[in-house]
């Protein structure tokens, strides 16, 4: 059992916790509690730290007939920390006493492209990690093909948004690019027609059709889109807004634009 918090592994594991360039250097993210463990793919899981009560709690549920848990600890090991040690490495107020260490994910263009009609979120300099989560939740629950990001958005394995996609990433294709301008216009000769969600758009996203191949572009929360990218989308389009309320919480808007295009297309 560890528990020095002095301990080389631990200093290690407070630093990918907190420094983005360190994760991106050591190709690795940090997946906290017991629901990430679970859903978590076996060949991505490096190292397993677990506390002693909640392993005596994994080996109530043992005792009542639930074996996946001890399964999977043994195929992919683990390691005792004390419980001191545990809150050190922790990023939650609550921890559940399971924190693994994951390799980063890959993907290539086309992997976001499969399909007859794509369905793709374009984020454009999104800075905060909880929308960013939430995004690829509620994309995966609508059947999303894929996340692309410009290259300025908010780290994907920041421990916020892992946290806020509750295994989503692990399902989720994504990809961060150069040129948000250039991913756009190959999108559209692609036959995919991008949308951006705009306070100047004259049509209502209700109005509009999701069922072909589809992008929908979201800006950053406090700026929103930047003109240069807005004005390549095929067209703008707007979410309804009664009382003195201008526009909706990034996330909110992109949750409402892929469940339309969901419900369009299972009608």
């Amino acid at each position: 059992m560890i528990t020095s918090t002095a301990n080389q592994r631990v200093k290690q594991i407070v630093q990918w916790q907190t420094k983005a360039k360190t994760r991106r250097q050591d190709g690795i993210f940090l997946a906290e509690g017991l629901k990430m463990y679970e859903e978590a793919p076996v060949g991505l899981i490096r190292e397993v730290y677990l506390t002693e009560p909640l392993l005596q709690r994994l080996i109530c549920r043992r005792e009542q007939g639930d074996i996946y848990i001890e399964e999977k600890l043994k195929k992919t090991g683990y390691e005792l920390v004390s419980e001191e040690v545990f809150t050190r490495i922790s990023d939650t107020r609550s921890p559940q006493g399971i924190l693994t260490v994951m390799d980063q994910q890959t993907y290539e263009p086309e992997q976001l492209l499969e399909g007859e009609k794509p369905l793709l979120v374009l984020l454009e300099d999104l800075q905060d990690p909880g929308n960013l989560g939430t995004i690829l939740r509620t994309g995966e629950g609508a059947g999303i093909t894929g996340v692309i990001m410009s290259r300025n958005t908010v780290d994907i394995y920041n421990p916020k948004t892992i946290r806020s996609t509750m295994g989503s990433i692990y399902r989720v294709p994504f990809l961060y690019v150069e040129s948000m301008e250039e991913t756009i216009r190959l999108l559209q000769k692609k036959g995919i027609r991008v949308y951006a969600a705009h306070l100047q758009g004259q049509a209502y996203y209700s109005s509009l059709s999701f069922t072909g191949g589809t992008a929908f572009l979201i800006g950053n929360e406090g700026n929103g889109l930047r003109r240069e990218t807005a004005d390549l989308a095929d067209s703008y389009l707007k979410i309804p807004m009664e009382g003195r309320v201008e526009s909706l919480n990034a996330a909110i808007a992109a949750s409402l634009l892929v469940y339309e295009a969901h419900r369009q297309r299972h009608m």
